[in-house]
Order: C-alpha cells, then sequence, then structure tokens
C-alpha cells in the first residue's frame, strides 16, 4: 500500500469526550483520501489529579479500546485505510506516576506513543503549586523543560501539540520569541532523542486559532532539522484530517520534506506533497 497522507492523532468515544465509533473515523479518513490512520486515545490513569472519567478511559477499557481499533482496521482493509493501535501517553514530573503508566505501555504492543503534558490537570498544577513557581514566565520555562526531560525518557515516538500551554487557562498569554532559549533546547532534545514532534491542526478550530506548534516554533524545527508527525486530535468523525489542506502547504514552504508515521514502534517517511 502506498502511504502518501497520514493523521496520526485521534480518540474514540472511551475517552469521555469524544464521539463516533472508530469505523466512522475510518470512512470518514477514505472519504477525504487518507491512507493511513493511527488512533491515540488518552492513556488510562486511574487517579483524578490525572482528569478522571470524561478525559481518559479507565484501565479495565483498555481491552476494549483495542478490540475498537481491531475492527476498525478490519473495516479499514476494505476502504484501502490502514489503521495502527496507538495511545496518547502523559508526560509528568511525577516520577511514581510515570512508572504506573509505563507498565500500562510495557503490557500492550501500541505502535506509536505520543507523549503529551496536559498542564490544566490538577496533578499538574498542584506540582507547579508545590513548587513555588506562580509567574507565568516560570510557569511556561518549566512546561517545557519538562516536555524536553519527557523526551530524554525515551518514552515517546512524538510530542503531541507541543505549545498547549497557550491554551486552556494556566498563563494568559504566550510569545514564543520570549521563550526562544527554552523552546530550542526542547526542540533540540527532540532532534538528539531521535524523536518527533507533532504537528496538531487542533489548534486552528479554538484558543488563539494557530497551529501546534506556533509557525515560529516550526521555523525553528525546520533550521534545527526536527522530525514531523501530523494529526488532527479528531473527537469527531468528521475531524479526520480537518486543515491540512492549509498545513500541507505551510509545511513544505517552510522546508520541510517528510512526514512521519510510527508502525511497530518503527518510524516510516513520506514526502510532502510540493515539498522540496
Amino acid at each position: 500500500m502506498n502511504i502518501k497522507t497520514i493523521d496520526c492523532h485521534m480518540h474514540t468515544p472511551l475517552c469521555g469526550h469524544a464521539v463516533g465509533d472508530p469505523i466512522d473515523y475510518v470512512r470518514h479518513a477514505a472519504r477525504t483520501g487518507i491512507d493511513l490512520i493511527t488512533f491515540t486515545c488518552h492513556v488510562p490513569l486511574d487517579d483524578e489529579r490525572m482528569g478522571g472519567p470524561g478525559i481518559r478511559m479507565a484501565e479495565a477499557d483498555l481491552p476494549r479500546y483495542i478490540d475498537m481499533v481491531a475492527d476498525a482496521a478490519e473495516h479499514g482493509r476494505e476502504l484501502d485505510v490502514r489503521v495502527l493501535t496507538g495511545i496518547e501517553a502523559e508526560i509528568s514530573p511525577d516520577a511514581a506516576l510515570m512508572e504506573r503508566m509505563d507498565e500500562i505501555l510495557a503490557r500492550h504492543p501500541f505502535d506509536f506513543v505520543l507523549g503529551s503534558l496536559h498542564h490544566p490537570f490538577p496533578a499538574y498544577r498542584g506540582w507547579l503549586e508545590e513548587h513555588g513557581i506562580t509567574d507565568e514566565p516560570a510557569i511556561i520555562e518549566t512546561y517545557f523543560r519538562h516536555l524536553a526531560d519527557g523526551v530524554r525518557s525515551g518514552r515517546y515516538h512524538s510530542i503531541a501539540h507541543p505549545d498547549v500551554i497557550r491554551i486552556y487557562g494556566t498563563v494568559e498569554r504566550f510569545e514564543p520569541v520570549e521563550h526562544e532559549a527554552v523552546i530550542r533546547d526542547f526542540l533540540q532534545a527532540v532532534i538528539d532523542s531521535d524523536c518527533c514532534l507533532e504537528v496538531n491542526t487542533s489548534g486552528l478550530t479554538k484558543g488563539v486559532f494557530e497551529v501546534h506548534p506556533d509557525p515560529v516554533i516550526l521555523d525553528w524545527a525546520a533550521e534545527m532539522g526536527a522530525r514531523l508527525t501530523l494529526g488532527s486530535d479528531a473527537h469527531k468523525p468528521d475531524s479526520v484530517g480537518q486543515k491540512f489542506d492549509e498545513i500541507l502547504p505551510l509545511l513544505a514552504a517552510k522546508g520541510f520534506a517528510h512526514l512521519h508515521y510510527f508502525e511497530r514502534r518503527q518510524r516510516h517517511a513520506i514526502p510532502i506533497a510540493n515539498g522540496p
């Protein structure tokens, strides 16, 4: 199968805030010409500090999730859409929490592991308060340092919506150029660790209505040689591939030649249409 277009970030109703059967996501991918999709529902962590019901599936639901994606993959074969099983894992400074998550990740053969630091969760905001990190510049820089620590852990194949700190109220404003040094340190960790950076088009539909990461960060990533994955972060079937028609030309114009996906935890590259 010749893979030309991919979407490597989408959810299922098991997370509690997405709608639609996974098979419907496959059908929409087929209608929009996407050849490969990867489901990445939130990793189950039975800890209310990490969002609880309505944010992520219960640990008991993980086998059901894997079965749902397998059924979607079978349907995808009929429509020439390859369907892979991923997970959106957490990045956290809480070592005990990460140890519990590692046990879950080790038990299941996920094709792709996304890393995300969800700053609005009580666990992260509580950590910031406990460590006296309360002013906005310090919060932003701590966030990117924690992302870099997550990258260096080797757990993740790509880092999802890496500048999501700009929305959901933990800070009021975010200008990448004011934090260039720490962001470049994060990008260097991504490159040194042979990790990828996710381009997440859901940012164009909410918050400041700009792609994740900000185009300025994408300029730095292109200059430094970062590799990219691409995801819609779809929470409903008709969001699969959302805004790709806007973002793919932008990435090509910035000098990116390839996108990447992971199957059986191995990275594969595909050329960006009209890329250099």
